[in-house]
């Protein structure tokens, strides 16, 4: 395919993906308002479990509230039609793959939406005992208080589970590499702990504060997934020696045995 209609074919995947994106959009928009209560419950139940605490989510200004209705529906967007742009994103490298590597692609890609979700779902349910223990730093409520932008909140909020959802994609790009042959299980276990070294690094980079609490929540499911993707890994490796044929190991100056 030429360049030009590499560039139209990428411009015609990325309307597509915008297209659906605003769809969600528009989804999380009317129905901003449970969505709204259901995002911002892990702070409720921060507020109920310490009463005393001066801790509150404050517009400060006339067009905040505007814009973080505006950003959530957006947000909402993105994970509504993760689907989408994700079968965009492999529609337009699936030309340039052999037939082999469609058929290895297509089975990722089912399970990228999977782990996808499974990382903002874990996001979402860890997201209360982070807050718990980051406002716990706040000092006596006699001598400060933490009156925070909602601004804050939510953008703490939303990159905090988008992070989970795009580091659990990690075991996908692992195995994937392994069914090429590009990379194999033993070469994934003998760097196991630079591999747990950088996955913390990414961990400290990617989420939005700089609590190890946070860090440790992230880094702690990867490390897991990273060798659940070396088992995987092993096991193609396995049948991938299964299917080689026995005359391919016969020495160069023996005849090989003829079936």
């Amino acid at each position: 395919m030429p360049l030009k209609e590499h560039l139209l074919e990428l411009r015609r995947r990325l309307v597509i993906a915008a297209i659906a994106v605003v769809i969600g959009a528009i989804v999380g928009w009317i129905y901003y308002d449970p969505i709204y209560e259901q995002l911002s419950q892990p702070f409720r139940d921060y507020k109920d479990q310490n009463p005393d605490s001066i801790v509150a989510l404050n517009f400060a200004n006339p067009t905040a509230a505007f814009s973080q209705q505006l950003s959530i529906s957006i947000f909402v967007g993105i994970l509504l039609a993760s689907p989408v742009w994700m079968y965009q994103i492999w529609a337009f490298i699936m030309p340039g793959l052999t037939k082999r590597e469609k058929r290895v692609s297509l089975a990722f890609f089912a399970a990228t939406v999977p782990l996808f979700a499974a990382g903002c779902i874990f996001a979402y349910y860890t997201l209360p005992k982070a807050l718990l223990i980051l406002y716990g730093f706040t000092p006596d409520e006699n001598t400060s208080s933490n009156i925070q932008s909602t601004t804050d909140y939510f953008t703490f909020v939303t990159r905090f589970i988008l992070a989970f959802g795009a580091a659990w994609l990690l075991p996908v790009v692992l195995v994937a590499l392994a069914a090429l042959g590009i990379l194999s299980a033993r070469q994934m276990l003998a760097a196991w702990r630079p591999a747990v070294l950088l996955i913390f690094v990414a961990a400290a980079i990617i989420t939005p504060t700089p609590d190890p609490f946070t860090m440790f929540l992230l880094a702690g499911p990867l490390v897991l997934l990273y060798f659940g993707a070396c088992g995987i890994a092993a096991l193609i490796g396995r049948k991938r020696q299964e299917a080689r044929p026995d005359w391919l190991d016969t020495p160069e100056d023996e005849a090989s045995t003829l079936e």
